[in-house]
């Protein structure tokens, strides 16, 4: 896991606390093999740079021996011409090494990066993820984790060796030439620096905007597609096109603000660069029309320099880019500080389950602390029974289910698994004894196969194709061209409502727990269908605690017990005929579905 360091909302990236917070990327303490991949890498680059530091010498004595020796003398400058082109492609091979030496600490940063922010977000809870937008918080993770890569290789392969070749430069400009041309020289570089991180301050600011609005025309667009069925219900494919138009717009003048600062920083920090450059140039001339310098001082002067500005100019780049990535990994590192609201306890175990029993004891809770949703709800479910849930609209009947799969935690009060507060075991065991058939079955988008074997890990085919004949699905995958192959769509569109129904009822089934919920299942179903869906319903969940969450009351006049809930309490309970008998909310209710089933 990553460190626990949490990155403040209000970072400053100047304090580097993003990049602390990075840097055990770049230093895995459980892999010496990286750990000695990155030592080598920084071998090949002292040694690359090194060969660069002493190609001067070599061209500058060889314009030298040409200019001042006989023409017939040509093999010393021929030799230093041939060692300074060797020196060259030796400090390309070097380099191109070093990457490849490289790449494996690079990509596996960035990839263990990648796993533990897709571990937070499935930490996570329920709110979390209904509060954020899903194309905002995927735009988020592809910035933060593509910038750690280019923060690896920046920081060791362009930062540490322009320091190391600017101390190196400045050391020789005084041996040869004295301390006015490393005044210069300095002076350059620090009003490079100082440019270049003043303007990239307010580019910084330009590049969260932009961010900003790419997530906001990403979400925009992704939300649309996602709810494409809606779009066409309603004929509002043209009010669609004018939000993503929007945002894409306020997208596009932000990135043109960005673009242009950028132009302004590279014509002002090259004018900075030939400003040093003419001045060092004219003082060689000088020096030369004296008699103290030669015809290769000139050269050696401006190889130099010009080697120094290729890093240098990379320098704002590399300042930029690092900059930039302190903001995407900032995002990202607060996405994964988000408060996980629903933690095992310390030490907690298994839950070993003898009788499946469910109890409610005094719950209390609410979505929002002014807005109480359970009100000291209190019930049990016997071992093997079938007890149906329902009330009016807001009564909290699918509040029930999410606390039971422990989403969320009561205010007050306990929910107990044969006795055992499941705030004191493991979510993991939990959610594995207790199996669920919502309302809207949303499938992955893959195979038949592969969601009906999504319910328990390492399924084999016998057990999916005895899943897929229990829960009456079998004969439509046999009649389909590519069986079990067949794909579903995003969600499960490509299938009916009841057909989505049976698939996730085989999922269940290979899951196989020992407590059933149904919330709703067959709500949105027809009047056929659900008849159908129910019987398959009804034998999937003999043997089994089956807790139903009802809307409409004839699907659950069989239970063995009915809870009646009104504004969080527990108004009635009793079998179908009693609830009846007693006139009160359940026969309201049933005596108005009737109504409206006859109308």
């Amino acid at each position: 896991m990553p460190p626990d360091t949490a990155t403040p909302k209000s970072i400053d990236h100047d304090s580097w606390r993003t990049l602390k917070r990075f840097l055990p990327y770049l230093w895995p303490k459980d892999s010496p093999s990286l750990k000695w991949r990155i030592v080598v890498a920084v071998l090949f680059v002292l040694a690359a740079k090194a060969t660069i530091l002493a190609l001067p010498f070599a061209y500058k004595n060889a314009v030298d021996s040409m200019t001042n020796g006989a023409q017939d003398a040509y093999l010393v400058p021929m030799a230093l011409v041939i060692a300074f082109v060797l020196g060259r492609f030796a400090s390309l091979v070097f380099d191109n090494v070093r990457n490849i030496v490289f790449e494996r600490v690079g990509q596996d940063a960035t990839r263990k990066l990648a796993e533990d922010v897709f571990h937070r977000l499935h930490r996570l809870s329920l709110r979390f993820h209904l509060s954020r937008r899903t194309g905002e918080v995927t735009k988020t993770i592809e910035r933060g984790t593509k910038s750690i890569d280019s923060m690896l290789y920046f920081l060791l392969f362009n930062i540490a060796p322009t320091v190391i070749e600017l101390t190196a430069v400045g050391v020789i400009f005084y041996i040869n030439f004295g301390w006015e041309l490393v005044a210069a020289t300095a002076f350059t570089v620090i009003s490079y620096i100082l440019v270049t991180r003043w303007i990239t301050e307010w580019r910084t600011k330009l590049r969260k905007q932009m961010n900003d609005l790419d997530g906001r025309a990403l979400d925009r667009a992704v939300d649309s597609l996602l709810n494409y069925e809606t779009v066409k219900y309603f004929g509002a494919e043209a009010r669609e096109e004018q939000r993503y138009a929007a945002a894409a717009r306020a997208y596009a003048d932000a990135a043109v603000k960005s673009e242009n600062s950028l132009g302004l920083l590279n014509i002002v920090q090259s004018l900075i660069t030939n400003a040093l450059m003419a001045g060092a140039m004219a003082y060689t001339v000088w020096g030369w029309s004296k008699g103290d310098l030669t015809v290769g001082d000139l050269v050696f002067v401006n190889t130099y320099l010009m080697q120094l500005f290729r890093p240098l100019d990379l320098l704002g780049w590399v300042y930029r880019t690092i900059r930039q990535g302190l903001v995407d990994m900032a995002e990202m590192f607060r996405l994964m500080d988000s408060e996980v609201e629903v933690e095992d306890a310390p030490g907690a175990p298994a839950l070993v389950i003898h009788r499946p029993t469910v109890t409610f004891d005094n719950v209390v809770f609410g979505y929002e602390s002014d807005r109480t949703i359970l009100q000291g709800l209190s019930f049990e479910v016997p071992a093997g029974d079938n007890v149906a849930i329902v009330g009016p609209s807001g009564a909290g009947k699918s509040t029930i289910a999410r606390l039971l799969f422990r989403f969320y935690d009561p205010w007050s009060g306990r929910i107990l698994i044969d006795g055992k507060d499941i705030s004191q075991i493991t979510q993991t065991s939990l959610r594995a004894a207790i199996g669920i058939v919502p309302q809207d079955s949303v499938l992955f988008n893959e195979t038949i196969g592969y969601n009906i074997a999504y319910g328990k890990d390492g399924t084999s085919d016998q057990q999916v194709m005895s899943a897929a004949r229990d829960a009456s699905i079998l004969p439509f995958i046999e009649q389909l061209p590519q069986g079990f192959d067949t794909e579903v769509g995003e969600r499960g569109l490509k299938l009916s409502g009841g057909e989505k129904q049976r698939v996730a009822i085989a999922r269940t089934l290979v899951k196989n727990p020992p407590i059933l919920m149904l919330d709703e299942a067959t709500s949105a179903l027809d009047s056929r269908t659900e008849q159908d869906i129910l019987a398959t319903l009804h034998r999937v969940s003999r043997d089994r605690t089956t807790l139903s969450i009802a809307h409409r009351l004839s699907t659950i006049a069989d239970a063995h017990e009915i809870l009646v809930l009104d504004q969080g309490k527990l108004a009635e309970r009793g079998t179908h005929s009693a609830l009846l008998q007693h006139d009160g909310l359940y026969a309201e209710m049933w005596a108005r579905q009737a109504n409206e089933t006859s109308a």
